[in-house]
């Protein structure tokens, strides 16, 4: 089975929308690719000083099916939320992206590149931008048995 260690770091948003009027904005992403398992999804810290500003410089890896790269329809998905003291979370807005177009577009810079995308709520451009590094490791042929002990003690295993 051949894959991919797929690594990408959340290095800030800027300018979201003002959820909270009152109260200081405390900013959190989550992390996942192609709609996968829940607890294939990560999340930042909660920026706690930056409001509309967020910065997280929060790195996450996945282990990566070499066909998730080579189809459009794998996405990549990071969405923001305000985090709230007594009521639910608020939802901010999203970047999302397919996996083809991040490793096309690395591919003609040696592996990986730095990105930024607008935040998108529903179907319209939110306000505000992401800030995201990333890159692709290897193409490299693991034995089943083998991505099943990675998976235990190692990174998120996505379709692998």
């Amino acid at each position: 089975m051949e894959c991919r260690i797929f690594e990408i770091t959340l290095i800030s948003a800027n300018n979201l929308e003002k959820i909270r009027r009152i109260c200081k904005m405390k900013v959190y992403a989550t992390v996942s690719i192609g709609g996968g398992p829940p607890e294939n999804e990560k999340r930042t810290p909660t920026d706690r000083n930056g409001e509309s500003n967020p910065a997280w410089n929060f790195t996450v890896k996945y282990s990566i099916n070499e066909s998730m790269v080579q189809h459009l329809n794998t996405m990549l998905v990071v969405k923001l939320f305000c985090r709230r003291r007594l009521r639910c979370d608020t939802y901010i807005g999203e970047v999302h992206t397919s996996l083809k177009e991040l490793f096309d577009y690395a591919e003609s810079s040696g592996g990986s590149a730095i990105l930024s995308l607008p935040v998108q709520k529903g179907s319209v451009n939110s306000q505000g931008g992401m800030r995201f590094s990333y890159r692709f490791g290897e193409k490299v042929t693991i034995d089943k048995l083998l991505l099943a002990e990675s998976a235990v003690g190692g990174w998120p295993v996505n379709q692998c």
